[in-house]
């Protein structure tokens, strides 16, 4: 018995000596010099092998504002590249090829592939029995990345391997592949983008319109040696000098490129982390973090055609999405400034490159207007100073402030101007073209049930106003005028200053006098004469709370409603209208129930700004464990979410919702 004892106390020593020793070489694989960079290892999942131009069943990774994205092959047969390149280039996003870049190694028979993706750059391993093909991908700069490729013997013989680059071509007809010494260019017949696609030097290419491949290279590895090689694939319009960009790429190496993206991205994603409020510090939501900052990175777009500044679309991944929305863009900018004050920046300064004299702010633009026409038929709401607020506060950027204020003024100035129909200092939602439906637009909560019997009225031509008075809309540019005050006192702008804080005050009263129904408990909107509630309770009535527009006793009551479980606080709390309403349908109404993360951030702030600490904490706990996929791996941040089922809804990749979590879960 006693020797049984040992041999069994030996076999478990054994056993957990070489557990040890796995989990060991796993840490290793982990660079201990990034510890914020690995909470974004593997958080989305980017598997996919596209089977058509426009497919767009999977996730794609994108980095430095590049408008082209990769992913990772689901299959072994497609082995030695990566899925794409995505080409948001031309059209409203296309796969150039299921595999532009397929590296073949003839009768390698793979047994594995893991693959591995970080913020920093996408990587895979390819193992047969006696060869291991390593490959990673990271971007040089907005135009170009760059694919390292290591193939190792990892066998006990000296092996010979003929190796030789192909493309997989789906249906793409826009695209031409012409080949010239190591190059092979793509050009397109619906975009000025030019694709620069470079191999080692003295490699021989052939092609035809529609595809390429390389001639066999012939390699001999002894045991344990490894070749390297470097490819990178270029997609850069006329504006910016591919000349330029050749040139800075004989002067790089990749290792020095991935490892300054591992440290942007580990700067980055630790401003991030710093920021968490301390009930949240936790590894589940340094998680999260990880997840808001890639959601946001892939979707980052540097100037290009129309577009003069860099800034985020609100998803790549769905086709209309392809450009920047102002209140989409002013949400964007808080999110970033957390993290990358300079992209914050650009983010606001492409919505005013094309703000009007009047001081019209344009609804939504675009890089290639043959696609889709910029929208001036209304703007979005006013949140725009509320973004340069947040962005001042992180870097002290006064020339910013100088260069914004006179902009944000104008653009302040231009709600009274046009939007305030019958003069009395109270605003309302419209249109430049007088139709509806822009006027409903304009409020960014296109089909919301207050908007159902609305009317549009004429103000003067190009300005039109629906017959109803909005708390949100005034509640913003309530907000907005004290932050005008505060950009104002920065730049020593004291009358602007004095007038700002005192037409605050006067507004503050009004909203609280004329939008809130005391009966019920809640902020609606009115008639233009102020004496007919418009009734439904949508998350419009808790924004006078985030603006600090409400008294304590209005904000006690709002609140009670908003943490009721019939209503608003149910498993994804704090949809954009109460639950219990017979026109709450979240399936088929965009803002007729589903959570948007936006509104959901607004209720949440608006708790806290009358210290509702703890309803606040349980809410933010509620949304982000009850919206499907926001917490764990894999799954992208999506548009809206089902409040009751908490399935995530309509496109993904999703910016501003992504931004709303980093508003969540941090600390200012």
């Amino acid at each position: 018995m006693h020797l049984k004892k040992v041999i069994r106390h030996i076999v478990v020593l054994i056993l957990i000596i070489n557990f040890s020793c796995n989990n060991s070489k796993e840490l290793i694989k982990k660079d201990k010099g990034f510890t914020f960079l690995n909470h974004s290892e593997n958080i989305l999942d980017y598997t996919v092998s596209p089977n058509n131009a426009f497919d767009k069943t999977g996730l794609m990774f994108s980095d430095q504002g590049a408008w082209f994205a990769y992913s990772f092959p689901d299959t072994t047969s497609n082995y030695g590249g990566f899925s794409g390149p995505f080409l948001m280039t031309e059209q409203n996003g296309i796969w150039s090829s299921a595999n532009l870049s397929q590296l073949v190694l003839k009768n390698v028979v793979w047994k594995s592939v893991k693959t591995t993706s970080y913020a920093s750059h996408l990587e895979q391993v390819f193992k047969s029995d006696y060869l291991e093909l390593t490959q990673q991908l990271v971007f040089s700069s907005g135009h170009t990345a760059i694919i390292k490729s290591t193939i190792t013997n990892i066998g006990k013989e000296t092996i010979d391997i003929s190796m030789h680059w192909k493309n997989q071509p789906i249906l793409a007809e826009s695209l031409k592949f012409i080949s010239t010494k190591n190059e092979v260019l793509i050009k397109s017949s619906k975009s000025n983008a030019i694709g620069h696609f470079i191999f080692p030097t003295g490699t021989s290419i052939k092609n035809t319109d529609t595809t390429y491949s390389t001639a066999a290279e012939n390699i001999s590895l002894k045991p344990n040696q490894s070749k390297e090689i470097n490819i990178s694939q270029t997609f850069i319009f006329p504006e910016y000098s591919w000349e330029d960009e050749k040139e800075a790429l004989g002067t790089i190496s990749f290792d020095s490129v991935l490892n300054t993206r591992k440290n942007e991205k580990e700067s980055q994603i630790s401003a991030l982390t710093n920021n968490l409020k301390p009930k949240f510090k936790d590894s589940i939501y340094e998680n999260v973090l990880a997840k808001t900052h890639l959601t946001l990175q892939n979707n980052w777009r540097v100037a290009a055609g129309k577009l003069k500044h860099e800034g985020l679309f609100p998803s790549y991944h769905y086709e209309w999405f392809h450009g920047f929305w102002s209140w989409d863009s002013w949400k964007h900018a808080v999110g970033l400034s957390y993290y990358n004050t300079d992209l914050a920046k650009n983010q606001m300064k492409a919505m005013f490159d094309f703000q009007s004299e009047d001081g019209f702010v344009v609804d939504c633009v675009y890089r290639d207007t043959t696609i889709e026409n910029h929208n001036y038929r209304d703007t979005k709401p006013p949140l725009s100073v509320w973004a340069v607020v947040k962005i001042f506060k992180k870097d002290s950027d006064i020339e910013f402030v100088k260069e914004m204020y006179p902009k944000l003024k104008r653009y302040h100035n231009w709600w009274y101007n046009k939007r305030d129909h019958d003069k009395d200092g109270l605003c309302e939602y419209g249109s430049t073209d007088g139709t509806l439906i822009a006027a409903k637009w304009e409020s960014g909560m296109d089909n919301a049930i207050r908007f159902d019997d609305s009317k549009i009225l004429k103000n003067e031509v190009g300005a039109y106003s629906l017959d109803q008075e909005s708390v949100d809309l005034n509640a913003y540019l309530y907000a907005e005028k004290l932050y005008l005050a505060q950009l104002a006192e920065a730049i020593q702008e004291n009358h602007d200053m004095k007038m700002f804080k005192e037409d605050a005050e006067i507004l503050k009263i009004r909203i609280q006098n004329q939008f809130y129904d005391p009966e019920d408990g809640w902020f609606y909107d009115t008639n233009l004469e102020g004496n007919n509630f418009i009734k439904g309770e949508g998350s419009e009535g808790w924004t006078a709370l985030w603006a600090n527009a409400a008294t304590q006793e209005q904000a006690e009551a709002v609140k009670n409603r908003m943490m009721n479980a019939k209503k608003f606080f149910i498993k994804v709390p704090f949809q954009t209208m109460s639950a219990d309403h017979p026109k709450f349908d979240p399936m088929n109404g965009y803002w007729r129930g589903p959570n948007w993360l936006d509104q959901a951030y607004f209720g949440v702030k608006g708790l806290r700004n009358y210290g509702f600490n703890s309803e606040a904490d349980n809410a933010t706990v509620k949304i982000l464990e009850g919206a499907e996929g926001i917490l764990g791996k894999g799954k992208s941040i999506r548009e809206n979410y089902h409040p009751i089922t908490g399935e995530g809804l309509n496109a993904q990749n999703f910016s501003w919702s992504a931004a709303h979590i980093i508003m969540l879960l941090s600390d200012s």
